[in-house]
């Protein structure tokens, strides 16, 4: 049994090294184009901080939370400021696996003692970054199965707790075409805390370890409602000084959304001309795309990156780019409207919880996959509206302009569900603190 499985690992390690290989000109590509990847790959292949090490000598016992991207990170805050407070001598590592995600990781949890990317899953390499960081506890946000990581962790006597665990309906169906595998590699967990029952009974029917699983809710609930920003305080100013209404935000759009988000902008403009509309991309190589797009269709187009917010703002300008990262939070502030982008489009949807947090009811299409159980919440408690076209989107904005009791009736019920799911931080820091007790009376 030990020489199949030996044998399995080995099999896998080839094949992402196969698959490594085959994507070198797609990451080349992407490296000269818009910069990503290459500028990490050598901190992914092990290559650290000589600092991080040197540190992890003097300080063992290291908490080491992955955030995937953006998303994650949001979440991962809170929970990584609450084990700060209560584990002040433990070092805190953040770690990310997209340039975005690690750059506001270092702007929201700027107190981590280190911030690096995640290793590219050979043992090899997984356990140069253990010797660097030295870690007592690993909590990943959401479910990635790196099986050599894993491996490695409880080889290392490292606990490891998937927080706010989520298997979609794709997910489960790719693993359970290798299930003997995955369910050893689940085995290695420590804890599964699932979002919903669903995605527990899904891990436990994929191997994981009925014990170990058990439903804690999802992280997102409990982080905290977006702070008010610079941007958001200058669009407060055209409202009041320009009359510049309704403020729509339509955050974390992609590829294929553009068109549709400025079509049903172009009818609330029919009904409200100075209306204006903060279009966020949800990735920067598609800053300049979008505002391509902008100008092609006639729209006097502003880039958040070359806003001057001291000179005067030109009152032919209709869209503001917002082409800079992580001040889309705080723009959800100052909307009146907002939509969630990455479901008009396949793309499986984006959090809606920020602008709920602060009674901004959310406008989505019908491609949540990735949030199906949220989307669902918020559609029975009236707290937000789902869309399938840009003429539905624009009747939904259109709708709640001109009935602002309606639209201040979803706000509420958004932040009552807010409130009601709460309590997957308490969770996962329970948990946390009984692995770490285990590990301290080591």
């Amino acid at each position: 049994m030990r020489a199949a499985h030996t044998l399995m690992y080995f099999v896998y390690s080839l094949l992402l090294a196969a698959g490594l290989i085959v994507a070198l000109p797609y990451f080349a590509v992407q490296g000269l184009r818009h910069g990503k990847y290459w500028p990490n790959l050598a901190h992914r292949m092990g290559r650290l901080p000589r600092e991080l090490a040197a540190e992890a000598e003097k300080s063992p016992g290291a908490i080491w939370i992955h955030a995937v991207s953006v998303g994650e990170v949001a979440a991962a805050a809170a929970l990584a400021t609450r084990l700060k407070k209560i584990y002040p001598r433990r070092r805190l590592i953040v770690s990310t696996t997209t340039i975005t995600g690690q750059r506001m990781a270092r702007e929201r949890i700027a107190f981590a003692e280190g911030w690096i990317y995640f290793p590219l899953d050979w043992a090899w390499v997984v356990r140069r970054f253990f010797r660097a960081v030295r870690p007592g506890l690993v909590v990943i946000l959401e479910v990635e199965i790196w099986p050599n990581f894993l491996r490695v962790a409880r080889r290392e006597g490292v606990p490891v707790i998937f927080a706010s665990a989520r298997v979609s309906e794709r997910s489960f169906l790719r693993y359970r075409c290798f299930r003997g595998f995955v369910r050893r590699v689940l085995g290695d967990a420590s804890a599964f805390l699932a979002q919903t029952n669903e995605d527990a009974q899904r891990l436990v029917a994929l191997g994981a370890p009925a014990e170990i699983v058990t439903v804690g809710g999802n992280l997102k609930f409990d982080a905290p409602a977006p702070e008010r920003n610079s941007l958001a305080d200058w669009l407060e100013k055209r409202r009041e000084q320009e009359q510049r209404t309704p403020v729509i935000v339509a955050g974390s759009v992609v590829a294929g959304e553009e068109n549709a988000v400025l079509d049903a902008f172009a009818q609330v403009r029919e009904r409200h001309p100075e209306a204006l509309l903060v279009l966020a991309p949800r990735k920067p190589e598609r800053f300049a795309a979008a505002g391509e797009i902008a100008e092609m269709r006639g729209w006097g187009l502003a880039r958040r990156s070359s806003l001057d917010f001291a000179r005067e703002f030109d009152p032919e300008t209709g869209v503001l780019l917002l082409d800079t990262i992580g001040e889309l939070a705080g723009a959800y502030t100052a909307a009146d409207l907002v939509f969630i982008g990455g479901s008009l489009a396949p793309a499986g949807g984006h959090n809606i919880l920020e602008p709920a947090a602060l009674g901004k009811p959310p406008v989505f299409g019908k491609h949540m996959e990735n949030f199906r159980e949220i989307a669902r919440r918020f559609l029975d408690a009236g707290a937000g509206v789902q869309v399938a076209t840009a003429n539905e989107l624009a009747g939904a904005w259109n709708r709640w302009m001109e009935d602002p009791g309606a639209r201040e009736t979803a706000g509420r019920a958004a932040r009552e569900l807010m409130e009601r799911n709460r309590g997957a931080l308490d969770r996962v820091v329970g948990r946390a603190k009984e692995l770490l007790a285990t590990d301290e009376a080591k």
